[in-house]
């Protein structure tokens, strides 16, 4: 944990606040208040607050260490690595969909249409196995993992 503390305190951070609605001894399952960092009326936010409002109706939850003890109701800062979110999102949609297109384009050069689409099926397989891999890995990566913040 204080390798996670470490890294967040020597990088640039994206910040949301969230509200407590459960503990155990080793995590805190928490609500977040609002869906991305809150920026979207700044200069460079992105706007996703908006377009998850759209698509996202329910409450997101997550669990997420705490090494303090915490209590339910508790407001918190959750805080990630700048540049963590985009590469997940990177690894969540561009890999499977590159991979689906190389499979895709692959198939159709051995085998006209039925070879694109049986491609398009291991591309999509690869991809899936890619992502479950990245998953993995940075699972055991702490810079990656979201920290309450004091």
């Amino acid at each position: 944990m204080t390798e996670q503390v470490s890294a967040l305190k020597g990088g640039v951070t994206t910040d949301a606040w969230g509200t407590i609605i459960a503990v155990d001894e080793r995590q805190a399952t928490i609500r977040m208040d609002e869906n991305g960092c809150g920026r979207c009326g700044e200069p460079g936010g992105c706007g996703g607050n908006a377009a998850s409002r759209l698509f996202c109706r329910t409450p997101r939850t997550f669990r997420i260490p705490s090494s303090e003890r915490r209590s339910v109701g508790e407001r918190v800062r959750i805080s990630v690595v700048n540049g963590s979110v985009g590469r997940s999102a990177l690894y969540a949609y561009g890999f499977p969909l590159l991979a689906l297109l190389a499979g895709a384009v692959s198939g159709s050069a051995l085998g006209d249409e039925a070879g694109a689409i049986a491609g398009s099926i291991a591309g999509l397989f690869v991809g899936w196995l890619g992502l479950r891999h990245a998953q993995r890995r940075s699972r055991r990566d702490l810079r990656l993992q979201p920290l309450i913040r004091p």
